[in-house]
């Protein structure tokens, strides 16, 4: 019969057998067996003479159930690196994560093997979108949740490069035509492609073109539509009811979505801080799989040595968030 030891047991069945059934006194049995009154008493107590499982009952983990569920939804979605993995989990779930820690969750989870994550990937492309060279911006406004020290919600204003992905913020009190015009002011300053065309919504803030649902010829008066003359940039509508026509920042929307699921902001100064650093990381270090595995910045780069005539400046290192504009 083959018998299983653990590596660092000091007696056999047979002796442990011979403690459970005899009724001496346990340092008597622990002299003549070579071992310690413990482990005497421990024997007699079990009813097996075999040893049990080491392997812990519980985990001892930093990742909350949710943040394990999100961080294996970040690796499935992305399909970043370990490390890459690591500096976004530290950043907006857990700075307390150790390497070795987020390793053993996701091979918990199935999805230690980036490879085998990759290899998968007969994931459905996004045909909807046409080729474009980088200038063709989607725009749209997220409502953020209402934070104990806000008497309102605000509005996140969210512009997308369609060629790079590229981002660009800014978070205000309102959604107003007023508010649009100086997001637009603020994106075209701060990205260094020239702008060509953004796409837009119908929204009252981006359009007056939009009457019932029945387009109608611009006025001309609306001052979104004027900066976007006045910038030679054109202004392209989604259609009505279509939300999927701009779903490239939909589907941007949707990971700022996962942050403030994960997150408890205190103010929302903290929440506004948290998004300018997830953009941040997303345009420098975050490898998108539309872009063969490159950041926006990356993608901005390579596109800058192609064709630096579509740009105004030489791209670097760049929040794509800045206040300084």
């Amino acid at each position: 019969m083959l018998i299983k030891l653990h590596s660092q047991a000091t007696t056999t069945p047979k002796i442990r057998a011979a403690i459970h059934a005899s009724d001496e006194p346990a340092w008597v049995l622990a002299e003549r067996h070579g071992t310690t009154e413990q482990t005497v008493w421990k024997w007699r107590k079990r009813d097996s003479v075999e040893d049990r499982s080491h392997t812990p009952h519980r985990l001892q983990t930093t990742l909350t159930p949710a943040q394990e569920a999100v961080a294996v939804a970040l690796r499935k979605t992305l399909l970043v690196s370990l490390d890459d993995l690591l500096t976004v989990v530290r950043e907006f779930l857990n700075p307390h994560v150790s390497r070795s820690g987020l390793d053993r969750c996701l091979r918990r989870h199935g999805v230690g093997n980036l490879r085998d994550l990759q290899a998968k990937a007969a994931r459905p492309k996004h045909s909807g979108f046409k080729a474009y060279e980088p200038g063709y911006i989607h725009i749209d406004v997220k409502y953020l949740p209402q934070m104990a020290d806000e008497t309102s919600r605000r509005y996140l204003f969210v512009a997308i490069d369609r060629a790079t992905r590229w981002v660009f913020i800014r978070i205000f009190k309102a959604k107003t035509a007023a508010n649009a015009r100086r997001f637009l002011r603020d994106l075209e300053r701060a990205c260094p492609i020239r702008i060509r065309t953004v796409l837009t919504d119908n929204g009252k803030e981006f359009t007056d073109r939009l009457f019932g649902l029945r387009k109608r010829a611009a006025t001309g008066e609306h001052e979104f539509d004027k900066l976007c003359a006045d910038l030679d940039i054109e202004h392209r509508l989604t259609p009505p009811k279509s939300p999927q026509t701009n779903g490239m920042v939909e589907r941007f929307n949707g990971r700022i979505e996962e942050v403030l699921q994960s997150h408890h902001f205190r103010s929302g100064e903290e929440l506004e801080a948290t998004l300018h650093r997830y953009v941040w990381l997303y345009n420098q270090q975050l490898p998108q799989s539309a872009l063969r595995s490159r950041s926006p910045l990356q993608a901005m780069k390579d596109w800058y040595k192609i064709k630096p005539e579509l740009f105004k400046k030489r791209p670097h290192y760049l929040p794509g968030c800045d206040r300084g504009g």
